[in-house]
């Protein structure tokens, strides 16, 4: 019998599944997604399970289950099943859709916190940092930052000098899978029922770290090239492993982009610790680009606020602006066809 308040069960979970007309069937967490099927951990076990046609072929890919998802199922033997239903989603993180203008890709969900992994090396990218910072605020996760490989030897200063203006918006861990010390400060952090995402680029170190962590060897490793200098790429889905006695841990796929997926591009601002100056700027709405009175650029212009950041400000807020935009109008189109749909079947009898 499998503890499932380990995996994060609790009251407020239950009372969704009771609003489910599937009430009285089985539930699990979906552990991994697979191409055509999922695995599910439930009371009983681990459950490979497919979905029900009305499930497959009613909802679109978006909201098709995903790692860290609640489901309700029919089992039919003792390790396969039927996904029927599933609870509504909370805490998602999400990224935009490669190739698309405005859809997102849900990467896991009902997370409590993300480990921005990042490894002391070349890989080590202050501008990536803070994307995935935005995105994790957004969705009310709460953000960590890793920094792994710390025996490769670093200079401190070039670390905490680029990472000043978001260091308060996260907790900061400095670790290495060499120094023991450093792990257990880390898992430390992980309270009991919380799940935890890894994320991050290839290379830095997510799945030694989630091995670490266990103290066992559950996910597959790569050694960095000798010929590139960078990490090979070894996480190929997303994967939940429990860590005993605490929480859950999901390790993602190292991505090479990950674009924003922000409906309030004003919050940029405080999220980038740049809101003192733009409240102080003469005009409410002001863009921070060349207005009169822009406080804003007026720290720029006296080295109280670096440069690269606030570049970096301008292109992640025309990232979100045009991502808001986008979903705003498609949410848009999507209601008057909506209306159009019901007006058509009036006119044709059907309601």
């Amino acid at each position: 019998m499998i503890n499932l308040h380990i995996y994060g069960w609790n009251n407020h979970l239950s009372q969704l599944k009771q609003a489910s007309p599937f009430s009285a069937l089985s539930h699990g967490r979906v552990s991994v997604v697979h191409r055509t099927c999922y695995d599910v951990i439930s009371e009983n076990g681990l459950f490979q399970c497919e979905l029900t046609g009305n499930m497959l072929y009613g909802k679109s890919e978006f909201d098709l289950p995903c790692t860290g998802d609640w489901v309700i199922f029919q089992p039919f033997d003792e390790s396969k099943g039927i996904i029927v239903d599933m609870l509504p989603r909370e805490r998602v993180l999400y990224r935009k859709k490669s190739g698309t203008v405005a859809d997102k890709q849900a990467i896991a969900s009902y997370l409590d916190k993300a480990f921005i992994v990042q490894s002391l090396d070349d890989n080590f990218n202050v501008r990536r940092i803070e994307r995935y910072l935005v995105q994790i605020l957004e969705e009310g996760i709460i953000p960590v930052l890793v920094l792994n490989k710390a025996d490769l030897g670093f200079d401190t200063k070039t670390i905490v000098e680029p990472i000043k203006h978001i260091a308060d918006q996260m907790s900061v861990f400095v670790t290495s899978i060499h120094q023991p010390e450093t792990i257990r400060q880390l898992r430390e952090s992980i309270s009991a029922g919380e799940t935890v995402v890894f994320v991050g680029s290839s290379g830095v170190g997510k799945s030694s770290l989630i091995n670490a962590l266990c103290e066992k060897s559950l996910l597959l490793t790569s050694d960095i090239s000798t010929s590139t200098g960078k990490g090979r790429h070894t996480s190929t889905r997303r994967e939940m492993i429990a860590l005993e006695g605490s929480g859950v841990l999901i390790d993602t796929p190292g991505v090479r982009e990950f674009g924003l997926a922000v409906d309030n591009p004003d919050a940029l601002a405080e999220m980038l610790d740049i809101s003192d100056y733009a409240d102080s700027c003469r005009f409410a709405d002001c863009t921070h680009i060349n207005e009169p009175g822009c406080a804003v650029l007026k720290a720029v212009d006296d080295g109280l606020l670096e440069h690269k950041v606030y570049e970096s400000y301008l292109k992640l807020r025309r990232e979100a602006w045009h991502f808001s935009t986008s979903e705003h109008e498609k949410r848009k189109r999507d209601k008057s066809f909506a209306k159009l749909l019901v007006e058509v079947k009036k006119r044709k009898g059907y309601i």
